[in-house]
């Protein structure tokens, strides 16, 4: 005589279609595979990347025109960094990615992207010399922090400030030591700074400490020397 229930089934989750019969279902094996991928991009993240050096980390739209002043700003500024002897690393897209990397291998110097594969596909720029794709947002995100002596960080939209408050957020809570912030055009950033002082420090939602993490440039050679600043007593200039 077979046991009590045998030849059930018992459904845990219905409404995942999840069930467990004594074997391993389909969600379990999607899901288990899904961690061997994760480790995989950041054992790949770290190889690739953990003797790069200084390097500085780029944000911006990926809508700026090549035409546009902040294109022409943001290829200057890979070229000055390169030749001061850093690194620079994108997303890899078009844009202000592009132009940063544009100027640092126009510069000779090294420049990075790390491209994420989305629904609406993103061609990595012809200007990047290290390529790394991720599928991963998460996994990319560690990689642009984990690597940058600094953010420089230009007008953009949505993508743009997720990363540019995650680095705030991971510096306020000491999840990672202080680097450089630095926003690119003031104009731009100016109602944001405005909002950030009144409401939000004014009512207590963050110290006024925190309105320092990041500073402000309207030119290149302005982020250079604040990034120079930051490392003068720390590391020595990578000329």
């Amino acid at each position: 005589m077979g046991s009590e229930g045998e030849g059930k089934t018992m459904h845990l989750n219905a409404g995942k279609g999840k069930t467990y019969d004594g074997h391993v279902n389909q969600f379990f094996i999607e899901d288990s595979w899904r961690v061997f991928r994760i480790i995989s991009e950041f054992v790949e993240g770290f190889e690739e990347l953990s003797e790069v050096g200084p390097a500085i980390t780029v944000f911006g739209s990926a809508r700026a025109g090549r035409e546009s002043k902040d294109y022409e700003s943001a290829r200057r500024l890979g070229r000055l960094f390169a030749q001061h002897g850093y690194a620079v690393i994108t997303g890899g897209g078009p844009g202000i990615m592009e132009a940063a990397n544009r100027g640092a291998k126009e510069a000779g110097g090294l420049s990075i992207g790390l491209n994420i594969e989305i629904p609406l596909e993103q061609e990595p720029n012809r200007y990047v010399s290290k390529l790394i794709t991720f599928r991963y947002f998460f996994v990319r995100k560690v990689m642009l922090v984990k690597y940058a002596k600094a953010f420089v960080v230009y007008p953009g939209g949505y993508g743009t400030f997720d990363e540019l408050f995650e680095a705030l957020t991971l510096i306020q809570t000491h999840r990672i030591q202080r680097f450089p912030i630095v926003l690119m055009r003031r104009r731009y950033w100016q109602g944001l700074l405005e909002w950030l002082d009144d409401p939000v420090r004014k009512t207590g939602k963050i110290s006024p400490e925190d309105l320092e993490l990041f500073e402000l440039a309207e030119e290149p050679e302005e982020a250079l020397e604040i990034v120079q600043e930051f490392y003068r007593d720390q590391v020595p200039d990578a000329t």
